[in-house]
């Protein structure tokens, strides 16, 4: 039964992140010449559709009341 609770748990608090946009930036190198080099900062953005979060916190509601009904 606590495992069950602890997974519900998880799939929620996993939707909850999921439902957010992150971004992360990277450095790139335009172009080296002798002791002479340019630079660009490139900001990329990762989202997933929020279906798949509201899915996660959905599914883990679901194993929640399982689990908490469910009598050994």
């Amino acid at each position: 039964m606590k495992s069950t609770i602890i997974s519900g748990i998880a799939l929620i608090v996993i939707g909850i992140a999921l439902l957010g946009q992150y971004s992360y930036t990277t450095e790139d190198s335009i172009f080296k010449l002798g002791p002479i080099e340019a630079k660009a900062e490139r900001q990329h953005t990762f989202a997933l559709p929020p279906a798949v979060g509201w899915a996660l916190m959905a599914g883990g509601i679901v194993v929640l009341v399982v689990g908490a009904t469910r009598k050994r």
